[in-house]
């Protein structure tokens, strides 16, 4: 590790470690000035404002670590989606594609949504576990194409608006299909269930069986959701077959 390297990484553990100091000296000093009955309220008041400040800007720094961290993993959306004018990013492939990025660095995202006079208001909120928070906003008149009544047009409007949105506040990029065939949307696996119960049913399999299984799918818990059925039929079958080679 170069001397350079091993400096940033000291400076990046040492920054939380000086902010959470930081905070401590000041909640100490707030106690004492609480026994202490000649401390006036005013005074009382400005430490509890510093002590906010602090917080807050520790849960700033560590927001700010934790999207840096986040953006280097973060993959661009392939765009599934097809209307008359091209191909989007449907909202379902970016929630399924970054859910558990965020949730490994500690973000959520929620949204709300209202009605103003020049159509729809969009605003998606960014929280990160520190306590953190950003939000955007976008104003969007309703989508009334293709004949929709009044109902589907407010839903395909917030669709569209929480897509973009989304894509703002976690700086998404969406690619064409044109990539031999390689997705950035994730296929859904089997529920820790499915895997269960096809683990047990490999466990009763001979063994080229399970190498087999190794090498295609690694374990049972990224078998495709679509292929669960026909998974378990196959297994059976195997296992059925290799008893009655067992009593011949």
């Amino acid at each position: 590790m170069s001397t350079e390297l091993a400096t940033r990484q000291e400076g990046a553990v040492q920054a939380p470690a000086q902010q959470v100091s930081e905070s401590a000296a000041i909640i100490q000093v707030i106690e004492r000035a609480a026994m202490n009955p000649d401390v006036d309220i005013d005074k009382m008041e400005r430490l509890l404002q510093m002590q906010e400040r602090v917080m807050e800007r520790q849960a700033a720094m560590e927001y700010s670590a934790a999207m840096a961290a986040m953006q280097t993993e973060m993959p661009s959306i392939a765009e599934r989606g097809k209307t008359n004018n091209g191909k989007y990013a449907t909202l379902e492939d970016i929630v399924d594609t970054v859910r558990p990025v965020m949730q490994k660095h500690g973000f959520a995202v929620s949204f709300r949504v209202k009605t103003v006079d020049k159509g729809i208001e969009v605003t998606g909120v960014l929280m990160h576990k520190g306590g953190h928070r950003e939000e955007t906003a976008m104003l969007l008149p309703a989508d009334t194409s293709g004949n929709k009544n009044a109902v589907q047009a407010f839903g395909s409007t917030t669709s569209y608006g929480k897509r973009y949105v989304l894509c703002a506040l976690l700086n998404i990029t969406t690619r064409g299909e044109d990539d031999d065939g390689v997705s950035a949307a994730p296929t859904k696996t089997v529920t820790a269930f499915q895997a269960g119960q096809i683990a047990q049913r490999l466990a009763q399999c001979p063994e080229k069986t399970q190498a087999w299984f190794a090498e295609t799918y690694g374990d049972a818990s990224r078998v495709p959701r679509t292929k669960f059925d026909g998974m378990m039929a196959q297994l059976n079958k195997i296992i059925q077959e290799a008893g009655d080679a067992d009593h011949s």
